[in-house]
């Protein structure tokens, strides 16, 4: 069966039942029909005792198809119910750009997905539009502001804020705006994708409504003419703005396939964004469950180091265990093996590309020595390649163990779950990889350095302009979230492996002065990706009852 139809056939729990095994009231619930609800934050203060343990799943480089990290967090956590343990997966929201694009959903897969997954991956609670709204509303007052005299004397070139929509549309990466009204209001904008937003990254950084507010009154939305910095408090735009988000920073709770209790919320993209789910459902979650699963985006070179970096810095979070998701089919594409063939055995694409798990177990131990990998099993795997993965897992000194949670639900990561519980048990020290205050230029290089493997570090000419911009105006303080390919370590998806001896480019920095950190675009990233030449909407079709096919 197809995803789809696995999850179709799923019983589901009403989700007041669910919200009992974490001891929610109905008090704190928000209806959202049947089987979704938001959770109020009048909750967190009621929450008393020690936090739970967090275990980050995180990846080696993928396949343009995704190798199944929200399917293995949520095995992991079912299998955690499955022995006892009161755990919960904190999980991101999917974005529409990927489920009509080529890598499809992000409510896991096979038997290991959270439901009702149709109504996740489509328009959920509303909290994609929302930020979506609350991002524009801005443009729209910046451009409004333009018309009626910019009193503000903003300069209309040096606009940092763009607009987004929450689709693949590479036809939007650059348009003119406000052609009819006249020189003094069109200039040139950019679209970008409402995951890359900083209203997203903001959101998912927020400790509160008031957090929130303040971290929007913070954004630095364009120089005025004496290039003087702007912000969108100057525009007494942001309590407008909150206003817009005041549901869509509560946490969902859903439930997986086996009806254990999930809470999604937040979805920025690791490769353009910081790629985590909320603070808040985080840090909710571990006052709700003893175990917490959560994952970050893409390879561990992107979405693990943004965690760790600026996510755990900035919300005081300790991992316990670090788990590196594995297929073996990513390794022989990193070995350089194409992709209509990934299904075929071949130990000698397995054996060169293998370098590249081995980058991300040195990378991560660097920030926590209590990391394990975990294949995550297909039915097309060779058991000869499986035991070679093992062997060289081993023989690094790396934990290592199994997961077919795809094809048996929680039942398939029982011995993955008692693995990681038992090293929750051995605390190790965490590390942070940089110190925020350091230069712009020093964070860049310790992390190309450390992490991408790079020898040297180029910067462009509108880098170094904005780089100096920042350090005069006093927003280089912050930590850094690099904007690249998820191909690879590098800033080349076609360097593939474990890549070194190379130089890396930084072509732009801009800064996120609401969400406190600084963007760092490297090689020919887009913040608006494109659709494919067979995008996945076309195998998707919809009876006259709603009945969906082809979504997954």
């Amino acid at each position: 069966m197809t995803d789809i139809e696995i999850a179709r056939k799923a019983k589901m729990f009403k989700i007041d039942e669910i919200a009992k095994k974490l001891n929610i009231s109905d008090d704190y619930l928000e209806y959202y029909g049947k089987y979704k609800a938001k959770i109020d934050l009048g909750i967190l203060p009621e929450l008393k005792g020690e936090e739970g343990k967090l275990i980050l799943v995180t990846s080696i480089n993928p396949t343009p198809f995704g190798e199944g990290k929200t399917t293995m967090s949520i095995g992991i956590h079912d299998a955690m119910r499955k022995l006892g343990y009161n755990s919960l997966a904190v999980l991101r929201e999917p974005s529409l750009g990927p489920v009509f694009g080529i890598k499809g959903g992000a409510a896991g897969g096979g038997y290991s997905q959270v439901i009702p997954m149709e109504d996740i991956n489509l328009h959920f609670t509303g909290d994609m539009h929302a930020i979506g709204a609350a991002n524009n509303l801005l443009c729209a007052a910046i451009d409004n502001h333009l018309f009626q005299g910019n009193s503000l004397n903003i300069d209309k070139n040096k606009i940092l804020f763009n607009r987004c929509v929450d689709m693949n549309d590479r036809a939007l990466r650059t348009v003119t705006v406000g052609l009819d009204l006249g020189k003094d209001v069109a200039h040139d904008n950019h679209f970008c994708i409402t995951v890359a937003t900083e209203i997203m990254a903001i959101l998912c950084l927020a400790h509160d409504l008031d957090d929130l507010k303040e971290k929007i009154s913070n954004i630095l939305f364009a120089y005025d003419v004496n290039g003087k910095p702007l912000f969108v408090k100057d525009l007494h735009v942001e309590e407008a703005m909150t206003i817009l988000l005041k549901d869509a920073i509560k946490p969902n709770l859903v439930q997986t396939l086996e009806n254990n209790p999930v809470i999604i919320h937040g979805g920025p993209f690791a490769n353009i964004a910081h790629g985590c789910n909320s603070l808040i459902a985080t840090r909710l979650g571990l006052r709700l469950a003893n175990y917490v699963v959560t994952e970050a985006g893409f390879g561990a070179d992107l979405g693990a180091e943004k965690f760790l970096d600026i996510k755990c810095r900035k919300g005081g979070l300790k991992p316990s265990v670090i788990v590196i998701n594995a297929t073996i089919r990513s390794l022989k594409y990193n070995g350089g093996m194409t992709k209509d063939e990934l299904m075929n055995k071949n130990m000698d694409y397995l054996k060169k590309g293998i370098c590249n798990l081995k980058v991300h177990i040195e990378n991560m131990k660097k920030y926590l020595d209590n990391v394990i990998v975990c294949l995550n099993k297909f039915s097309f795997d060779d058991e000869e390649e499986i035991l070679f993965v093992k062997k060289y897992c081993t023989d690094l000194g790396c934990e290592f163990e199994i997961s077919n949670s795809y094809a048996l639900g929680g039942e398939g990561a029982l011995e993955l779950a008692k693995k990681i519980v038992q090293m929750c048990e051995n605390e190790k020290e965490f590390h942070l990889l940089y110190d925020e205050n350091g230069t712009i230029k020093d964070k860049i290089e310790k992390v190309s350095k450390e992490i991408y493997h790079a020898s040297s570090v180029k910067y462009l000419d509108e880098a170094n302009m904005s780089i100096r911009k920042l350090e005069e105006i006093g927003l280089d303080k912050m930590p850094i979230c690099v904007a690249k390919t998820q191909y690879s370590i590098s800033d080349d998806s076609k360097k593939l492996g474990f890549p070194t001896n190379y130089e890396i480019t930084v072509r732009d920095v801009k800064v996120n002065s609401g969400a406190g950190f600084i963007v760092v675009y490297m090689g020919s990233i887009m913040t608006m990706p494109g659709l494919s030449k067979k995008p996945a909407y076309e195998n998707m079709k919809i009876d006259s009852d709603g009945t969906i096919y082809g979504l997954f």
